[in-house]
């Protein structure tokens, strides 16, 4: 073993360590290890920052925007309350998650796939009151396992097709590997579904103060229109776009105050007050097609488009105090509307309009980004921790789905590779203002890839340095007097255990030749071992950082490195000793 092979493994082993120990924050850990390599010469120093420009980058950032879109758009959460609204169970949303992953990773690209799906798991788990972290890596997981089913699903399966063909002049064709896959998938999802509470409840790694302020008692006033979804309906399902998580005090028909019982008829022109959290009550308005109170507001003299919504908090020397909101005309005289007010301590009875203001009140203010701050200043108004207040905003209904459908039409039939289509809809997202300009970068963890860039160079020095070549001789002598099942779990095993290193592309090509070499010394036929390769590389629940959809989910989990091997491991057991005598049955080896 030569210097430079001997300083990469040790690297990759102390980093390997202190990602564990968990006593430092990983994206400065994979700088520090970067930084190491490089004093070393083990990572050469002009391709120190080559992390900076590499696909997967590129792929996981723009994935977090196209996730956020989707998630502002709120259709599949409308989706799943169509077809599945007594979906209560936690084992019942998890298995649902995971099984849609799962089919839709084996036709699209497993990240597309839980891209779309990871809003609706945030959902959930607000639903049930349990950390998304209990949802999100079992459904990473399962679109790993759902990606093994075609020859599309994955990029191992697409590697180790085309080295097949390269050595036996027959390709494997798109279904050879949906008998493997489907069993792997039905074992796997079975684990993860009565096994995911080896996932420890975690909370965002990045949260902050602002994550920890919620307002639970926000009035706000909505208008039954020609068009909405509850016309003619009792109140109980205008309440059940809540989740229950808000209530009506009062129903207006006219100059009538009506008590909200839940068999009320809502009639058009009904103006309905509705009490609870800001993001129940955005659910309520925009399912339900409601309008809230307050005027269009216009910019230059024309509608304005570019609206926010923002918490406030009225200061004790606001000119608004003993004011009410019709008196002051502010969305007259400063082009602001007042969506909401939340008074501490006390149920708010009075329309908005009428409410007379204290100090202390918490209001959510709609306007421009221009006009917001100006008016913020003018009458003394406190900003609360900057969170996404959706409630006013503007959705954009079915064009976040088209365009991440697009994304991933284009990469299944080869007209673009995945970087350049989740790239292009990252940012028809912002084009077609599905998120505004000034948020698109919140949707962006920056910790997850800086992390990624740093230990791309560093991963890579096992090939740069000869050490892989060192693993495969290594494996050529041990597997040498070895059954077939000996080795086909040797490969399976090495191929798993490399990947986090190498990623998934860089293990077939390396353990391919290998495999078929043991078959044809051994006297066995290449499929089964090409298959287990294949499987291994595809098969990373060890680590966040072996492929994209590990990675994808470790920010908005919140979890820690040593998180991944407490599920990881024991499935990456179970997949092992299902795969053996399943490959020696679908692929004889005689």
């Amino acid at each position: 073993m030569t210097q430079p092979q001997i300083f990469a493994f040790a690297v990759i082993a102390a980093m390997m360590v202190v990602f564990i120990w968990d006593r430092f924050r990983y994206d400065v850990v994979a700088c520090c290890a970067l930084i190491v390599a490089v004093v070393l010469g083990v990572v050469p120093a002009d391709k120190a920052f080559s992390g900076f420009s590499d696909d997967i980058v590129i792929i996981v950032g723009s994935a977090l925007v196209v996730s956020a879109g989707v998630a502002r758009s709120g259709i599949v959460n409308t989706a799943i309350k169509k077809f599945f609204p007594n979906l209560g169970s936690v084992h019942l949303q998890l298995a649902l998650l995971m099984i849609v992953v799962a089919v839709f990773s084996a036709f699209i690209k497993n990240i597309g796939a839980l891209a779309i799906m990871m809003p609706v798991a945030f959902q959930f788990a607000k639903k049930s009151g349990v950390s998304p972290s209990k949802y999100l890596m079992p459904m990473s997981f399962s679109a790993l396992l759902g990606g093994l089913m075609t020859q599309i699903g994955t990029s191992p399966n697409i590697v180790v097709s085309r080295l097949r063909e390269e050595m036996t002049g027959t390709s494997f064709t798109m279904f050879d590997f949906t008998p493997m896959g489907v069993i792997l998938t039905l074992v796997g999802v079975t684990f993860l579904i009565f096994f995911h509470w080896l996932v420890p409840s975690r909370t965002k790694q990045n949260s902050s103060i602002e994550d920890a302020i919620e307002i639970k008692n926000y009035t706000s006033e909505a208008m039954v229109q020609a068009d909405s979804t509850v016309l003619n309906g009792p109140v109980s399902e205008l309440l059940k776009l809540g989740d229950g998580e808000a209530i009506a005090t009062a129903v207006l028909r006219g100059t009538v105050r009506m008590s909200p019982f839940p068999d009320l008829t809502l009639r058009e022109n009904d103006i309905v007050l509705l009490e609870g959290p800001s993001s129940a009550l955005d659910r309520i308005i925009s399912s339900g097609k409601l309008k809230l109170s307050g005027k269009p507001l216009k910019h230059n003299g024309q509608l304005a488009e570019d609206l926010i919504s923002i918490e406030a908090i009225i200061s004790q020397d606001s000119p608004l105090k003993g004011l009410s909101a019709k008196e002051m005309a502010l969305s007259y005289t400063r082009g602001v509307n007042i969506l909401a007010v939340s008074r501490r301590g006390e149920r708010v009875k009075e329309r908005l309009g009428s409410l007379t203001l204290s100090g202390g009140d918490v209001l959510v203010l709609q306007g421009t980004r221009e006009n917001l701050p100006r008016v913020m200043q003018d009458f003394a108004l406190l900003p609360l921790a900057q969170q996404e207040i959706m409630l006013g905003t503007k959705r954009r209904a079915f064009i976040p789905l088209i365009i991440l459908a697009l994304a991933m039409a284009t990469t299944a039939v080869g007209l673009a590779p995945v970087a350049v289509a989740f790239f292009a809809a990252a940012l028809g997202m912002v084009v077609f203002r599905v998120i505004p300009l000034a948020d698109i970068y919140k949707s962006v963890d920056g910790p997850i890839l800086v992390m990624l860039a740093a230990l791309i160079p560093v991963s890579d020095s096992l090939r740069t340095t000869g050490g892989s070549d060192l693993i495969a001789g290594w494996l050529g002598e041990a597997a040498a007097s070895m059954p077939a099942w000996g080795a086909l779990g040797l490969i399976l095993v090495t191929a798993m255990a490399v990947t986090p290193f190498l990623n998934n592309a860089a293990t077939v090509l390396v353990m391919a030749p290998i495999a078929a070499s043991f078959a044809t010394n051994l006297g066995f036929r290449p499929e089964a071992f090409l298959m287990a390769v294949a499987i291994g590389a595809g098969c990373d629940f060890l680590t966040p950082v072996g492929h994209q959809c590990n990675t994808l989910v470790f920010g908005p989990g919140g979890y820690k490195f040593s998180d991944y091997p407490r599920l990881g491991l024991p499935l990456s057991c179970l997949i092992v000793l299902v795969s053996i005598p399943a490959l020696l049955y679908v692929w004889p080896v005689n």
